[in-house]
């Protein structure tokens, strides 16, 4: 029996926002778009940088969960925070959003970890990650009956980088098939993409994945092709996998071996900060697909969580996205 929609594996994270121009990340020598690995020393030099400064809580399948229980589903979530005030923050603002966590924080070690992340006045975020706490994360922090308890385990393609939180990811995909269940991947970033591709593309062709989330740019990396319909006909060439790709202002495409459906956009008025857009596009996607709806009402109720991220700064919902979701039609 299944008690858990979705568990979420990820880096627990609390973000660090402000708003910039481009002057300022060619000047510090930033890579706009991009997500960079950074030690403690490089991210305190950014943020001496950084004008006035919105804190809360992140990590891309953090905020992928927190969107999930926005929309009614059961989620919980597996992350390694260390035991100071950051990582106090990040556990109480997880749960106070209705996600379960209780990944035992680390006594000592690296602080918790922190992403800064420069906003340009288009809405695009760079963001420079300090791992900290997050590499603690080790196989022993997974619990096997909370993974066998969940629809799907849903992972992120950072979790690649910390050489214990691989093999956590590993070992809970193998414990999630053994139980009948699926396994989920977001390639997290282009550059992340970048530094694995070989090894993503082995978890996918050996079965690991079962269901693949990736942006444009993202798919491109994995299939080294710039032309999008080359690297989609790469996608559908995988055996046993569904793959959902998002493509900003031109909706998303959820495709398989045997079809192609391709979903609108939901329209903002005004994109104000691009950080966690994919994160809660799959939030509700897996909303819709843990409660058996079609793909075209998943790729829905994606594309309005996504909508309503990008409208504020942060990446953790500000409304109530299944009443959104209810006054939008878009119903689950």
């Amino acid at each position: 029996m299944t008690s858990l929609d979705v568990l979420g594996i990820g880096n627990a994270i609390v973000d660090t926002i402000s708003r910039t121009d481009d002057d300022l990340l060619i000047n510090a020598g930033l890579i706009k778009g991009a997500m960079a690995l950074v030690g403690e020393a490089r991210a305190d030099e950014l943020y001496e940088l950084m004008g006035p400064t919105t804190i809360i809580s992140g990590g891309s399948a953090a905020n992928t969960m927190a969107g999930l229980a926005s929309l009614g589903a059961k989620a919980e979530f597996v992350g390694k925070v260390k035991d100071d005030d950051a990582g106090r923050e990040f556990t109480h603002d997880i749960r106070k959003a209705g996600v379960a966590f209780d990944t035992p924080a680390a006594d000592d070690g690296a602080a918790t970890a922190r992403c800064l992340i420069f906003v340009t006045p288009d809405g695009q975020r760079t963001m420079n990650t300090f791992l900290g706490a997050c590499q603690a994360l080790q196989p022993e922090d997974i619990d096997e009956e909370r993974v066998a308890a969940a629809k799907v385990l849903y992972m992120e393609g950072y979790l690649w980088d910390p050489p214990g939180a691989k093999q956590a990811f590993l070992r809970a995909a193998k414990v999630a098939h053994t139980n009948g269940r699926k396994v989920a991947l977001t390639l997290s970033d282009s550059f992340c993409v970048g530094r694995y591709r070989e090894e993503f593309i082995s978890l996918i062709r050996d079965g690991v994945i079962d269901i693949l989330f990736a942006n444009e740019s993202e798919l491109h990396a994995l299939y080294e092709t710039a032309d999008f319909d080359t690297a989609l006909a790469a996608l559908r060439a995988e055996k046993n996998l569904l793959g959902v790709v998002t493509r900003s202002e031109k909706g998303c495409v959820v495709a398989t071996g045997e079809s192609v459906i391709a979903a609108p956009a939901f329209p903002v008025e005004e994109v104000i900060d691009t950080t966690g857009a994919g994160d809660l596009f799959a939030a509700g996607f897996l909303a819709g697909y843990t409660k058996g709806l079609p793909h075209e009402k998943s790729a829905a109720l994606g594309a309005l969580a996504a909508a309503e991220i990008i409208s504020h700064v942060g990446a953790r919902p500000q409304k109530d996205l299944l009443q959104l979701a209810r006054d939008n039609g878009v119903l689950l």
